[in-house]
């Protein structure tokens, strides 16, 4: 079973910044993809970023240019910057691996608020 265990929320102000990490029980190579979505209060949980075995990433519309996706295999973490944060980016936000379409796992989730 693999464990997904994300950190880095909290609280941060309009404009601010958090990076969120997300460490894997087993090399992050051994997903086709991982990445992060996130369920704002009342509403379905969203893809914010992901990450390709390959490299290569894709973002929300809403979050381009603002927040980041990156990996580091030698510690088996994947991370999210973000930056330019708006109260709109309140939410929790989960990371997510897949090995395949119907092999999938999902950390517990860490709260991000954005707020004055």
């Amino acid at each position: 079973q693999v464990q997904l265990v994300e950190s880095g929320g909290g609280l941060v102000q309009p404009g601010g910044s958090l990076r969120l990490s997300c460490a894997a029980s087993r090399s992050i190579f051994s997903f086709s993809v991982m990445g992060w979505y996130r369920q704002p209060p009342g509403k379905q949980r969203e893809l914010v970023a992901g990450i390709r075995l390959g490299g290569s990433t894709d973002y929300a519309d809403s979050v381009k240019g603002r927040f980041t996706i990156s990996r580091d295999a030698a510690k088996n973490t994947l991370y999210l910057q973000m930056n330019s944060l708006k109260p709109e980016d309140t939410a929790v936000y989960y990371c997510n691996a897949k090995v395949s379409a119907i092999n999938t796992y999902w950390g517990q989730g860490t709260q991000v608020t954005v707020s004055s």
